[in-house]
């Protein structure tokens, strides 16, 4: 009996008029058939677009262990500085070692309050959270290192201008930690606490290599030999910034991929960023320097003509040392990134010919 129902006929133009719909190109039903099937991430792809598109920031591994060097750095630094100040008389000499110490005071409290904003905020979602907690967590390192200054150092004008500042420096690093990109914040910390440990081990070869560049008798030629063995440091402390920021963004790129399954990738300005950031720490510590520790530089310059051009020529060296290592730094991490680039892929789409 469900043979013998009436249905359409075959010619029944309301009918053929539907097929011929239902088989034109541009009809949805053609669409749905021609549209491929939506492919699922995986989970390591899912967590990068999650990421990307709701702006949180990166994690940045190892951030304790940073976090632990920069505090023992900078507790060093304040330590010998206090030391050397104590050891002399005071009055004029205290105030010529405090102003030629400040510099690696300054650059130790900044890369403290930026790795230990970065501990504090790897686990933050929220761009705005975490660039506040940054902030807050550099402002607490500021105060911690202004009150154990002033506790350890002899209570006058040059303790408060060397807390002050510190404390500044602290804050500034840590709303540096606020950036998206944490893992360069990182490498920035890391070629920086490079540079600044190798300048205190190179000390020690001072004297070897200013024989070796023809000091001798003369003051134009102790002059010269000390401008060669600085250039020479501040070569060889860029190359080892560099070298340490493409190591730590080598390392945290394969870390992440053996956790998620895939990292966001950096591509090369963010190694540029990375193998300079250490030369501009340094030019930052010489701005923060010149404004907040002015009343400092300024008395122990006017202590002598002498103390005067000592100072002048310091903070000529620093600038110099500065643009140095920011150069040499970025340029070594942009020719080790190069090198490790594979040919680029070739797609079978240019292979075939036009239709």
């Amino acid at each position: 009996m469900t043979g013998d129902l009436p249905g359409p006929a075959r010619g029944d133009p309301a009918t053929v008029e539907g097929e011929t719909m239902s088989n034109q190109p541009g009809s949805s039903t053609a669409a749905e058939t021609d549209e491929p099937e939506a492919v699922e991430p995986s989970a390591g792809e899912a967590s990068t677009d999650e990421a990307a598109s709701t702006g949180r920031p990166e994690f940045a591994p190892g951030a304790i262990v940073l976090a632990l060097v920069s505090i023992g750095w900078l507790a060093a630094m304040l330590w010998s500085t206090r030391e050397a100040i104590h050891s002399t008389a005071a009055g004029v000499t205290a105030i010529s070692l405090s102003a030629y110490a400040l510099p690696g005071v300054i650059t130790a409290a900044l890369v403290t309050g930026a790795t230990v904003a970065l501990l504090a905020t790897n686990r933050l979602g929220r761009a705005t959270v975490r660039f506040l907690t940054a902030v807050g967590t550099g402002l607490l390192v500021g105060l911690v290192a202004a009150v154990a200054i002033n506790l350890t150092y002899a209570d006058n004008a040059t303790t408060n201008t060397i807390a002050g500042t510190a404390a500044a420096a602290a804050i500034i690093g840590g709303a540096m930690a606020g950036a998206r990109q944490a893992r360069v914040v990182a490498a920035i910390a890391l070629a920086t606490l490079t540079a600044q440990i190798f300048v205190v081990l190179f000390s020690r070869a001072r004297d070897p290599l200013s024989e070796l560049f023809g000091a001798g008798e003369t003051q134009q030629s102790v002059l010269d030999a000390a401008k060669w063995v600085s250039r020479t440091e501040s070569l060889l402390a860029g190359l080892l910034a560099g070298l340490a920021a493409y190591l730590y963004l080598a390392w945290s790129r394969r870390r992440a991929e053996r956790r998620d399954g895939a990292a966001s990738p950096l591509r090369w300005p963010a190694y540029l960023v990375a193998g300079a950031g250490a030369g501009l720490l340094l030019l930052l510590t010489e701005v923060i320097i010149r404004i907040g520790g002015r009343g400092l530089l300024d008395l122990a310059a006017a202590l002598s003509e002498a103390d005067e051009v000592a100072q002048t020529a310091l903070g000529t060296s620093r600038v110099d040392n500065g643009i140095w290592v920011l150069f040499v730094g970025a340029l070594t991490t942009l020719i080790v990134f190069g090198r490790t680039l594979g040919p680029r892929p070739v797609d079978d789409d240019e292979d075939e010919p036009a239709a």
